[in-house]
């Protein structure tokens, strides 16, 4: 797959397109915002120029990436295309209606897919001709830097594509990941409690959003906390993101959106982009500091994590994904220090099934169920 069409030239599309063009590929990238396309080229070329700087790459490789993206005007100059990834917003009928128009230009042999981070990829592909040639491909920002690419097929994709698509993400240096079609697929599944618990701990003024932090980067390693990455993130996202899943899964309690994420979301206080979220970001802006309390963190950490690995242990429990790429899917896509079923042995999936109960106990809310399978492990000692 030497030809590939990116849509969407927005902060994700363009970074599928240096990651595509680096690995040598003829990269053809359409918006519906020709400004929005040159200004992707724009910054792509600082970005270039800024790694070739720091020596990261020669200055002829700088030029083959640039050099390797054609910026079109219309999704018809994709006809040679091997491979088409859409990269557009997170709108189901935006991108079905999107699809059509691929599916009417390119060749019969031509792959689809979609870079959405949650929407059902069987959902997306069921009104093609040809569902079969339609995959996830869904990558993790900023895509020239974070090595995971979760591929995911659905249910009518044919059954050799997600190895020749796996086979394809690791020729371009990544780290390829095989998922079932379940909203949020891996991550953004798994991962929901690392923000959704903590929001929670602070909407009930348990501790702040720097202490939380503080805990989870102190205890627990993580290189950043909850608040930080929302805002790295944008919490607009997040807040869409946890939304969705929420909704795909039938409104399950564990997966709740947070109100405190939905005000900040509909103040514009998105994080780094808009220059505050739950820190500020603008030139002389002094965030609070801390107050440190050892049990506090205990608490807050010991909730948190728990939370994690038993999302990580209901995912294992349902297949989907093998043991090994659940476990490289959090340290690949989201940084965490390591495995989340590796961690539930080290400290005890005992220990994690009592705080669980504890959590019921107290909220006597389906949010702090356990896994059938955790309940399961906590009387084992063997490995995953």
């Amino acid at each position: 797959m030497n030809k590939v069409g990116i849509i969407g030239s927005g902060t994700m599309g363009i970074g599928i397109a240096q990651v595509a063009s680096a690995a040598g590929c003829e990269v053809f990238l359409y918006d519906a915002s020709a400004t929005q396309t040159e200004k992707s080229l724009a910054g792509l070329q600082k970005t270039l120029n800024k790694l070739v700087e720091k020596q990261k790459i020669s200055s002829e490789k700088a030029e083959e990436i640039y050099g390797n993206i054609t910026s079109c005007v219309s999704i018809s100059e994709f006809k040679k295309c091997d491979l088409v990834i859409e990269a557009i917003i997170e709108n189901a009928e935006i991108k079905k209606s999107v699809f059509a128009e691929v599916e009417s230009t390119v060749s019969e042999d031509c792959i689809i897919a979609s870079n959405t981070s949650s929407i059902s990829i069987t959902s997306l592909s069921a009104d093609l001709e040809k569902p079969e040639r339609f995959i996830g491909i869904h990558f993790f920002n900023p895509a020239p830097l974070m090595p995971l690419v979760e591929v995911i097929p659905g249910l009518l994709t044919r059954e050799d594509l997600p190895q020749q698509i796996y086979d394809l993400m690791k020729s371009w240096g990544k780290v390829p990941v095989i998922a079932k079609d379940m909203p949020g697929f891996i991550v953004n599944r798994i991962a929901r409690p690392f923000y959704g618990e903590a929001l929670r701990i602070v909407e009930e003024n348990i501790a702040t959003p720097e202490q939380v932090d503080d805990a989870m980067r102190t205890l627990g390693n993580f290189k950043m906390g909850p608040f930080e990455l929302m805002d790295l993130i944008g919490i607009d996202v997040n807040f869409a993101v946890t939304t969705t899943v929420y909704k795909d899964y039938f409104y399950d309690p564990k997966y709740k959106p947070s109100l405190l994420q939905q005000r900040m979301s509909e103040a514009k206080l998105h994080g780094r982009k808009t220059g505050k979220g739950f820190y500020g970001y603008a030139e002389n802006a002094q965030n609070p500091v801390a107050e440190k309390n050892e049990a506090l963190y205990q608490q807050i950490f010991m909730r948190i994590i728990s939370m994690l690995i038993n999302e990580a242990v209901e995912a294992k429990r349902l297949k989907i994904a093998s043991d090994e790429d659940l476990e490289l899917a959090v340290q690949k896509g989201v940084n965490y220090p390591k495995g989340l079923l590796a961690w539930g042995e080290e400290i005890g999936y005992s220990k994690i099934s009592e705080t669980l109960k504890n959590l019921h106990d107290e909220y006597q809310e389906e949010r702090y169920r356990q896994s059938p399978l955790l309940l399961k492990l906590q009387f084992k000692t063997f490995n995953l």
